[in-house]
């Protein structure tokens, strides 16, 4: 499996190939090359490394904007309160990422890999059968009952929460939603074509993020992106984190994890 990075833009991953298969989708975005700390988040595609929150503030994190540079082996950003560590090194078919962030005891985050890829209208996720998933106000019009007014989520279980069917990302029809699953595997089947995401960290929250925009986001100039993310935490926003939804620094002053991304089914 081939991994490009771009470190000047954030770390962003740019490209995920494997057996002539393109992995990432992008996305034309002129105004990604200046984008600056505190600047509202520029979708250009790929992978993000979206720490240490996904949205609220700053958008989709302090990590995407900002310069990396290379340290031995690894790649690094300083950011305000955090540093972040990441490693790549190939597998028998795939990659695998480890992970160091660094920071004052008791610093809590979140942080997604946050995965958009091409995916086929036929594609299906695999996660764990019964594994207790949050939707979010987006997702309101597209549940099975009134969402209550104020809540920042409600709570189902995979596939198909509140009835929302979300392991078929189908054709365009023109909605958004987002959604946490518990538990820190998925595998896509796309087209004869397998692609599966596992995330490891001890003591900390593990869940899988998915964005499916099917052509309902921005308001405007709709377009349709498909993010798989796996995660550290249990909520989009550190500002909704209760005690259990985000990662926490411990004594030691720093948390390590691994992603590992493969070429093959790893379904849950």
């Amino acid at each position: 499996m081939d991994v490009v990075t771009d470190l000047a833009h954030g770390g962003r991953w740019t490209s995920l190939r494997h057996g002539g298969r393109e992995w990432l989708w992008r996305r034309e975005a002129a105004e990604r090359d200046g984008a600056a700390p505190g600047d509202a988040f520029v979708d250009a595609g790929g992978v993000e490394e979206c720490v240490p929150t996904v949205r609220g503030t700053p958008d989709h994190g302090d990590a995407w904007s900002r310069a990396w540079t290379r340290e031995g082996d690894g790649e690094r950003v300083d950011c305000e309160h955090f540093t972040l560590m990441r490693t790549l090194s190939g597998t028998a078919d795939g990659v695998r990422a480890d992970y160091v962030l660094t920071a004052e005891p008791g610093f809590r985050f979140l942080w997604a890999a946050h995965a958009l890829l091409d995916l086929s209208e036929e594609a299906v996720l695999k996660a764990r059968d019964g594994a207790p998933t949050r939707l979010f106000p987006e997702a309101a019009p597209l549940v099975d009952r009134p969402w209550p007014d104020g809540a920042r989520w409600l709570e189902g279980v995979w596939p198909a929460p509140l009835g929302l069917p979300l392991d078929r990302f189908g054709p365009d029809d023109g909605t958004a939603a987002g959604a946490v699953v518990a538990g820190g595997r998925c595998c896509v089947h796309d087209d004869g074509d397998r692609l599966s995401f596992a995330v490891e960290a001890e003591g900390q929250p593990l869940s899988v993020a998915l964005w499916r925009n099917l052509g309902g986001f921005p308001a405007g100039r709709p377009y349709r992106s498909t993010g798989v993310e796996p995660m550290l935490g249990r909520v989009f926003d550190l500002a909704d984190a209760g005690p259990d939804d985000a990662a926490r620094v411990g004594a030691s002053g720093e948390v390590r994890w691994r992603l590992t991304v493969n070429a093959a089914c790893r379904c849950p």
